[in-house]
């Protein structure tokens, strides 16, 4: 379960570093649950790769561009090349995952891919939801399903492919065609203005950083980032750097025997009780009850 990771890995623009897959095979199967990640969540990241998730057991909200989507037991979603998404759970909740190139399809430039497999990553939206009430979603969710059982067969590569086809067929057949380009590159703009501004708070974090500090990063106004930040990360700026400055904290605590006092003041903090009240209400454990405590959490 979670193939030995318990926290993404991403680059300074949230670029996932783990490769999926390899040149010569470029799909990766996973078997996750999102509970055993770092903080129950598994973080805002984007691949070139597309991904389809299926919730096996429990629930979660799954944060999408700027789309937020609870799903159960039974559903999936489709998520596209590029778009920056996180899970986060309140429970065990068990999610098989695919992550893989449409040129497994086909190779790029051919007509089959120009035709079938270009359309559907370029058609308008992050991601879509398949529900078991919708008889097409319904039968992609079965292909799905059958694609994760091939991984166990001799011939999985074989049995992958023999899956993957119909699926695309039925995301090719029924996914919404790109109508609104404008709308679509306001999107890209909209998603590489945040990684900007996330790339600012994760390397200035330490230093006295306002909100107007985080806007000018991009730049944009103070009330364009506030609106940007609530709109695809459901959060503020400052609310994000605060998290932020916790959660190095938390590592700092774990890995040193700095002093609380030292360690509130290398990560940002310039008040104390401030700083102990949010750790807090983080983490559940104060500083030091995490410090004693937290290591293994």
């Amino acid at each position: 379960m979670n193939n030995g990771y318990t926290r993404i890995l991403t680059d300074g623009a949230f670029r996932e570093t783990v490769r999926h897959g390899s040149g010569d095979y470029p799909f990766q199967y996973y078997l996750e649950d999102i509970w055993l990640f770092d903080f129950h969540c598994i973080d805002w990241h984007w691949h070139p790769e597309v991904e389809l998730v299926y919730v096996e057991t429990g629930h979660a909200d799954f944060f999408v561009g700027s789309g937020s989507y609870h799903l159960k037991a039974g559903t999936g979603i489709f998520i596209n090349s590029q778009a920056l998404h996180r899970f986060q759970a309140e429970e065990s909740t068990v999610i098989p995952n695919i992550v893989f190139s449409p040129a497994l399809l086909a190779p790029e430039g051919s007509l089959v891919y120009e035709k079938y497999i270009r359309p559907v990553p370029d058609f308008a939206g992050d991601c879509l939801v398949l529900s078991p009430d919708i008889p097409w979603q319904s039968r992609a969710l079965s292909e799905l399903l059958a694609v994760f059982a091939a991984q166990d067969e001799e011939c999985r590569e074989l049995e992958t492919l023999q899956h993957l086809f119909p699926l695309w067929k039925l995301l090719y057949e029924n996914a919404p065609r790109a109508g609104d380009r404008s709308r679509e590159k306001a999107s890209v703009r909209a998603q590489a203005q945040l990684q900007i501004m996330l790339q600012f708070i994760h390397s200035n974090y330490s230093k006295h950083v306002t909100l107007e500090d985080i806007a000018q990063a991009v730049p944009i106004s103070k009330s364009g980032a506030l609106n940007l930040f609530r709109r695809v990360l459901h959060t503020s700026p400052v609310r994000c750097l605060v998290d932020y400055r916790l959660k190095q904290a938390a590592k700092l605590l774990a890995a040193t025997d700095a002093s609380v006092s030292v360690i509130a003041r290398e990560v940002g903090f310039e008040n104390l009780g401030y700083f102990c009240r949010q750790f807090k209400e983080l983490f559940g454990f104060a500083p030091g009850e995490y410090r004693r405590n937290g290591r293994k959490i």
